[in-house]
């Protein structure tokens, strides 16, 4: 089901790889303006040609490469490979170190209706419009998407170990990630991890308005090529892909915070005790683990108080949404339905775009906001099962916005990948 292909990177050449980690960026999707701004001072950081910092980033993006490609800051490499991509990293609370493995690859692009490649979060359309319009102008996957497939047997691992033997970059991140980089050019390998694939349906984990935008963009080429092949380097995305049967893949929650909302909190808990059992709790700072492996429990700050919300079983049955129960079951949906529906009136298909809701990964960022009077109140979450992500992929449906955070985040600027013919095809295809 999964076509996927080594591919010739362009990367930094060898004397400013050396320097690497002064390259590389935070996508494009996580980067604050204070890290943007930093990074803009490096002319030759990555975040050129994932941000480009102008009025037309498109075009800029264009003519950073073209002149990059001229003068040597990017060089392709001249044998296609499987890039191994290593993630070492510890979470807050836990003496494990996590590893989490995998490999970025060319992937045929597939509409959702394929069933090939599926999606678990919905995109905003203009999102996806800027990430079409760079790729259009530039021809190059900037930074790989982040997909999952499923392999019990676990027969890619052995490689993915072997290549990183001798790792091409090995730099600390803006996270505090380790970040290696190996690569995979012999023939058998290749065609063994190609082997594997092949059968496999891909979770999109993290990168939604960059495939959708080579979605589109795919789309516009194929309807504007009457010589259509299918080899195109147009049908092609660059995939970083990990296996959903790895110990150390993370996925982190994602807190709302509620803001130009003005509630009465006493109004506000009446409210809540009609579907929710309402329990205060003395120190903000124990909500996380309270809520912790209870289905429908979320905890609320608001002014200088903390609560246990639990939402009451039977009430699920008043859920007015239309979806399997893999989707209406789920904890975000019911807080979505109860609390930002029900309550704050704000209608489901509105939810998306409403500038009420924003999102906020940190506790402690969540509870100053509140305390500050910066946020009316928060909701803060569980994080979500691999298994639940899984489920509600195979049904067909998606999640609520900002329902997933996959962990560690994928850097940019360890290499880049052409979808150009001229530049994605190489005279060792035909061994693959």
């Amino acid at each position: 089901m999964a076509d996927i292909l080594p591919f010739r990177a362009w990367r930094y050449n060898d004397e400013l790889s050396r320097s690497i980690e002064n390259l590389t960026s935070p996508l494009f999707d996580v980067v604050s303006s204070r890290q943007r701004a930093a990074l803009y001072e490096n002319k030759i950081n990555s975040v050129h040609l994932s941000v480009p910092n102008g009025e037309d980033p498109a075009k800029l993006a264009e003519e950073t490469l073209d002149q990059w490609k001229k003068d040597g800051t990017l060089k392709q490499d001249h044998v296609p490979g499987i890039y191994v991509y290593f993630q070492k990293f510890a979470l807050p609370g836990r003496d494990h170190v996590y590893v989490r493995k995998g490999f970025i690859c060319n992937i045929r692009i597939h509409d959702w209706n394929e069933n090939v490649i599926l999606r678990h979060e919905n995109t905003m359309p203009h999102s996806v419009s800027d990430r079409q319009s760079i790729l259009a102008s530039t021809g190059l996957n900037v930074s790989p998407t982040h997909g999952l497939y499923t392999d019990t047997a676990h027969e890619i691992e052995a490689l993915l170990d072997e290549s990183m033997q001798n790792p091409i970059y090995e730099v600390e991140d803006y996270q505090g990630v380790t970040d290696s980089l190996g690569v995979i050019q012999d023939s058998a390998a290749i065609r063994k991890i190609m082997s594997v694939i092949r059968d496999k349906q891909i979770i999109l984990a993290d990168g939604h308005h960059r495939y959708e935008g080579s979605l589109a963009h795919y789309k516009q080429m194929r309807q504007n090529n009457p010589d259509h092949t299918g080899e195109e380097g147009y049908n092609f995305h660059m995939m970083y892909l990990t296996n959903t049967e790895a110990h150390d893949l993370r996925i982190l929650p994602t807190h709302r915070l509620i803001k130009g909302k003005p509630i009465n909190e006493e109004k506000f808990l009446g409210q809540l005790q009609e579907d929710f059992i309402v329990k205060p709790v003395e120190n903000p700072f124990d909500i996380n683990e309270i809520i912790l492996g209870k289905q429908w429990a979320f905890g609320l700050l608001i002014n200088n108080n903390a609560y246990k919300i639990r939402l009451k079983p039977d009430q699920i049955h008043q859920m007015s949404w239309n979806f399997p129960s893999e989707v209406k079951e789920l904890d975000l949906t019911v807080m979505h339905y109860f609390i930002f529906e029900k309550i704050l009136r704000i209608p489901g298909i509105e939810q998306r775009s409403a500038r009420e809701i924003s999102f906020e990964r940190s506790f402690p960022a969540c509870l100053q906001e509140v305390v500050s009077g910066q946020a009316d109140f928060a909701i803060i979450t569980k994080d979500i099962s691999i298994d639940t992500v899984k489920q509600v992929c195979y049904s067909g449906y998606t999640m609520p916005q900002k329902s997933t955070y996959f962990y560690p985040k994928v850097i940019c600027g360890f290499l880049f990948g052409s979808i150009l013919d001229h530049e994605f095809h190489s005279p060792f295809d035909s061994s693959f």
